[in-house]
């Protein structure tokens, strides 16, 4: 199958730090490389990938050094490229928000999927969406598709990881040494919940995460005066080269978000190396955690902190175990080219009728 992957130009595929999407396009389309299918990546010009690379910009938005950007034209200028070279694919495979793309490929929506990997509860979403009823979307959660009920679903597609990614330390993290945060320094994401659970508990906590330039006052007012540098630390934003290390040598990730998650890679970045979960009941986190098993999901601090023993008693190689089973990028790439089967299988009998 001839797939096209147009990728947001914010970040490199995959990224140099931050990322989520551009990190699942990544093990997503050298996964499907590596089923035999021939895929073209519409990327920034710094992407690295066994696809072949259409580079739309020279480099990914947010390292560009110069002060005046245009994020709207940088993503014009790669969708009437992507419009020129529509014809040589089965399927263009969007994984844009808000639905810039939706004008430029009207006439031919049934040859698109569009994967939204961020929230769909925006005012204006689905106004937008009403005028063009007829594109395919795919959720990355149950959670996810429930907020957008009236959009055209081809399917739910949880994300997967390569298994080889994180090697699972079964020792790692027994001692309680600390526990992790991994992420974004956002009000969304709730680190100063995160300081509290871990000072109620006695444990170290360490805070590895991007502060945006939307994020800076809510991190300079709220949590920074929390940090210590000794029983909480902030280790600032890492690479995925010092991720399997953070993650695994942790003895539990905590994930206290308070917005409605579509997904959230960190914690099955966590099951991969072993190292249980503590979230928040938003979003998918009920989808995405086995709870008692992989982690717990709570309402509460207070339930956060008395859960604590019974999450630090959990078998580090059954959760690896649930990951392998349900989050491989393999089993990712293949519920895909089934998505894109049912595509192309009803537009050729929609062609032939």
């Amino acid at each position: 199958m001839k797939i096209a992957h147009v990728a947001p130009l914010y970040e490199s595929v995959p990224p140099r730090l931050y990322g989520g999407t551009e990190r699942i396009i990544s093990y997503l389309t050298e996964a499907l490389v590596d089923l035999g299918h021939e895929v073209t990546l519409f990327a920034s010009g710094d992407t690295k990938s066994s696809a072949k690379l259409v580079p739309c910009r020279e480099r990914a938005l947010r390292l560009d050094p110069r002060p005046l950007k245009s994020e709207i034209a940088a993503h014009l200028s790669m969708l009437d490229e992507v419009r020129k070279r529509a014809d040589d694919f089965d399927v263009v495979h969007f994984h844009l928000s808000h639905f810039l793309h939706f004008p430029f490929f009207r006439d031919m929506p049934q040859r698109t999927v569009t994967t939204p990997h961020g929230r769909l509860d925006y005012a204006d979403l689905a106004q937008a969406y009403d005028r063009f009823p007829r594109f395919p979307m795919i959720s990355i959660s149950r959670s996810q598709r429930a907020r957008f009920a009236s959009a055209n679903w081809l399917a739910t597609i949880h994300h997967g990881l390569p298994l080889d990614l994180y090697e699972a330390d079964f020792e790692a993290g027994s001692d309680g040494t600390y526990l992790a945060f991994l992420g974004r320094m956002s009000r969304d994401k709730r680190p100063d919940r995160a300081i509290e659970i871990a000072r109620r508990t006695g444990l170290k906590l360490k805070l590895a995460a991007k502060v945006g330039d939307g994020d800076r006052a809510y991190f300079e007012e709220v949590v920074q005066p929390l940090i210590d540098g000794d029983r909480v630390e902030y280790v600032g934003e890492i690479g995925e080269d010092q991720k399997a290390r953070f993650l695994g040598n942790a003895a539990a990730l905590l994930f206290p978000i308070d917005w409605p998650e579509p997904f959230g890679l960190a914690v099955i970045e966590a099951m991969a190396c072993g190292t249980p979960v503590m979230a928040w009941s938003c979003g998918a986190m009920p989808e995405i955690i086995d709870h008692g098993v992989t982690g717990f999901v709570v309402e509460t601090i207070e339930d956060a902190v008395a859960s604590m023993p019974a999450l630090l008693q959990l078998d580090r190689r059954r959760i690896r175990t649930a990951f392998e089973r349900r989050f491989s990028a393999d089993r990712m790439a293949r519920d895909y080219v089934e998505a894109y089967s049912r595509l192309t299988t009803g537009h050729e009998e929609s062609r032939a009728s």
